[in-house]
């Protein structure tokens, strides 16, 4: 029996059996990732190595050390994983990986490796859109979370309010038309002398500071849930730079708490007016910007104040990591999919149409 035949007959009995401990690996940026999940709800092992240090030394993520220092960290971290769960490979039941969207590199030393484990393990591999693992970080969260939702995605390359119909059906119902929120916050934070990750430092800043300082203008866009940060951006950069040459001080803290303000009523508007008009009944967050504390309270606060079911992951599930790249593959493995061995990393995957 071939590779392959073999990995299908045993994609069947664990679809019957409704059970699967899946190994997932996440490396599409700057975080390598591996972590063992039960079931897409249970969480096992979730081992992490960051590259946050090395990159700051370059302010921004360089693709080909990112690339390098995943292919070091895999196996320490398989190790790891394999030590938090208690368990051997024997006793996973098949390998999920991010193939997409992503660096292309940091991609693809993921993806060689999950195809190498599953091959020498003779387990099914399963790939996974990273967007997609996002979402589901929520069903680990929140294991009483089933769909049909609406979901915010936003991170440093993504903008998407998402009805999410059923596991693995989603239909895109706005997205950003340039600059993705997380861009906008990373590149704020540089006017602001803030180092690399700009993001998480600016909603620190923030807690310190008086929202009401600044005013930024309010992005007009066609779509009723579409995001526009470009001009947003610009319109805060420049202000900045008026400021400083005709002498005015620019106090960080207020500044940086006016911004953040100013983009998470962006985002809560358009999340709780997606779900009005699907007719949803709840709402959920996902993706690094998930982490910013005031976007977390304020969906929370107007949301549940509109009626509405709402989710929100921990910190640590918001941020890049493969519990959530585990939580997608079983719902992908129960779906009847099995990735070949052919399988290549797509930087550019849509998780839509």
């Amino acid at each position: 029996m071939t590779y392959e035949q073999n990995a299908r007959a045993q994609a069947g009995r664990l679809i019957e059996s409704g059970h699967a401990r899946i190994l997932a690996v996440e490396s599409s940026c700057d975080e390598t990732a591996i972590a063992i999940v039960d079931d897409g709800r249970v969480e096992r092992a979730n081992a992490i190595a960051s590259q946050i240090d090395t990159h700051q030394l370059y302010g921004g993520v360089v693709p080909e050390i990112a690339s390098r220092m995943h292919v070091e960290a895999l196996d320490p971290l398989l190790d790891e994983a394999l030590r938090q769960a208690d368990c051997t490979m024997d006793q996973v039941d098949a390998v999920a990986v991010t193939y997409g969207p992503g660096l292309v590199g940091a991609l693809l030393t993921g993806v060689s490796w999950a195809k190498a484990f599953a091959y020498a393990c003779g387990k099914p591999l399963i790939a996974v859109n990273h967007i997609e693992g996002h979402v589901s970080a929520n069903y680990v969260a929140h294991p009483d979370l089933t769909p049909p939702f609406v979901c915010l995605v936003a991170s440093g390359g993504h903008s998407h309010i998402v009805s999410v119909e059923h596991y693995g059906s989603y239909t895109l119902l706005g997205g950003t038309t340039d600059d993705a929120a997380g861009e906008a916050f990373d590149k704020v934070a540089r006017v602001l002398d803030i180092p690399y990750p700009g993001g998480p430092l600016l909603d620190r800043l923030a807690d310190e500071g008086d929202e009401h300082a600044y005013h930024f203008p309010t992005p007009h866009t066609e779509g009723a849930y579409d995001f526009s940060f470009s001009g947003l951006k610009t319109a805060v950069i420049n202000q900045a730079h008026h400021l400083r040459q005709s002498g005015q001080e620019i106090v960080a803290r207020d500044w940086a708490a006016s911004f953040r303000r100013c983009v998470v009523d962006i985002l809560v508007d358009k999340t709780l007016l997606a779900a009005r008009d699907t007719g949803a009944d709840k709402v959920a967050i996902a993706g690094g910007v998930a982490a910013n504390s005031l976007l977390r309270s304020e969906l929370i606060r107007r949301g549940e104040k509109a009626g509405l079911g709402v989710y929100v992951p921990p910190k640590r599930l918001c941020t890049d990591n493969a519990v959530m790249i585990a939580a997608a593959g079983y719902y992908r493995l129960m779906a009847g999919e099995v990735a070949e061995l052919t399988l290549n990393a797509l930087p550019a995957l849509s998780m839509f149409g």
